[in-house]
């Protein structure tokens, strides 16, 4: 019986052309991240499995759990920020402005064409450590805005709520304290279903009284921008202590965001929820506007003060945390779509050094490493003799808009042919002028 060679399901292999379109998107990230002051973290692809328990609510069901390994019970992570507040309360860390890019894993329904898959990038930005209010929260929207910016995505909008928000209709509503995250982990696939569908599972499934779940629709239907937040601390829910002050912050994080020039893209939503149960105060989340891909939200996040203390051995230990976590992936589906569409290939490689004629191998050798010594992505044939048109062939094929061509008669006079593969044509230039050329001619690609 043949061998099935196949990848495992959600799981996948990535060509030449996807990794080239990865790097370059992680690169432009990274710099984000790197421009406010971000300091790189990795962590371990498993955790105990104790850490990662209780930490997702509904969501604990897509755990990728192992079996005993040494006499450790182990998962796979599920994100990368449990997994932080774990190496914070381990290293006692009370401070820390960190990026993460890593895989994360899940149990869960692949969709390929809605960029969701088993295995998957995350980026993560997170300040941890005391702060006065918004201020670091409104750097995390900020470092979104400015991540699908630098990207070419430039149609979005970034839903903002607030769990004391969430709270305070819930005890309008009467749905008692020890219900709030189940009645938060229906409200959060709003998104995704429509409210008669959300209403059947919070009346049958989770027994909250119907009265109760009618009086919560007529606040979570509600969202806007501008004057909204005015218009809610002039509403009931401002009648309650902790929901006025989380109001006053929203207040506040729409006056920075104004600050930041992304107040236009900013959208305060009652329905927004945030399953995860780590999250105690502002949660964000952002979609992509105007685009035929039902991709769900590309990116989330939210201030979670209570975990680190949750994980830590010592008492009384918490150190106040705010992140925010972009799902690459499927940003990558989407430029990726984008760039086939166009016919776009993504080049990794600026010069191909080909040779003419036999005797050159030597010759070619030596142009190359002169190349990569001026930090020159070039490559060339690994045959001695190769067929100068199979070179050119290369050249297209790869997409290197640059061939660099040398043969005897090149060689007696000092000079090499410098080849444009996109206007097919050849200028002839000194030997020792060629990195100087070419890196002029790549500055105006």
């Amino acid at each position: 019986m043949a061998k099935v060679l196949k990848s495992p399901k959600g799981m996948r292999d990535f060509g030449p052309n996807q990794m080239a379109i990865r790097d370059m998107v992680f690169d432009k990230v990274k710099n984000v991240f790197k421009r406010h002051g971000a300091l790189p973290i990795d962590t371990p692809v498993c955790e105990l499995k104790e850490i990662l328990t209780d930490k997702y609510g509904d969501d604990s069901k897509l755990i990728y759990e192992l079996q005993d390994q040494g006499g450790e019970l182990l998962a796979l992570r599920y994100d990368l920020t449990v997994p932080f507040a774990r190496y914070l309360a381990q290293s006692k860390i009370k401070n820390l402005k960190r990026y993460q890019i890593a895989k994360v894993y899940r149990r869960d329904n692949p969709s390929p064409n809605q960029g969701r898959y088993r295995e998957f990038y995350q980026c993560d930005f997170d300040i941890a450590g005391s702060s006065d209010e918004m201020l670091p929260d409104s750097e995390c929207v900020k470092i979104i805005y400015e991540i699908l910016q630098d990207l070419g995505l430039t149609s979005f909008v970034i839903k903002v709520n607030h769990r004391e928000i969430l709270n305070g209709i819930f005890k309008l509503c009467n749905i008692p304290d020890d219900q709030f995250k189940t009645v938060c982990s229906s409200i959060d696939k709003l998104d995704k279903l429509a409210w008669p569908e959300i209403k059947k599972e919070l009346v049958d499934v989770k027994k909250i009284n119907e009265d109760s779940v009618n009086q919560i629709y007529k606040y979570v239907q509600q969202s806007g921008r501008g004057t909204f937040i005015d218009n809610m601390l002039e509403s009931e829910l401002a009648t309650l202590p902790e929901t006025k002050k989380a109001l006053d912050n929203l207040k506040l994080f729409d006056e920075y965001c104004k600050i930041f020039h992304i107040d236009h893209v900013v959208e305060y939503d009652l329905s927004l929820a945030r399953g995860l149960d780590y999250y105690n105060a502002i949660i964000f989340e952002i979609k992509l506007t105007g685009n035929t891909l039902d991709i769900g939200s590309i990116a989330a996040g939210g201030r979670y003060d209570n975990l680190v203390g949750q994980l830590s051995d010592a008492k009384n230990y918490d150190v106040p945390c705010v992140g925010i976590s972009l799902g690459i992936e499927r940003v990558l589906t989407i430029i990726e779509k984008k760039l086939a569409s166009e016919g776009k290939q993504l080049r990794s490689t600026q010069c191909y050094v080909s040779s003419v004629g036999p005797d050159m191998t030597k010759e070619r050798l030596k142009l190359i490493n002169d190349l990569w010594a001026a930090d020159i992505r070039a490559e060339h044939s690994i045959k001695a003799a190769p067929k100068l048109m199979q070179q050119f062939k290369n050249c297209e094929d790869r997409n290197i808009p640059f061939c660099v061509i040398i043969g005897r008669n090149e060689v007696d006079n000092g000079v090499v042919k410098l080849r444009d593969l996109n206007l097919r044509k050849e200028v002839e230039i000194p030997r020792e002028k060629v990195v100087e050329e070419l890196n002029a001619r790549l500055a105006k690609l």
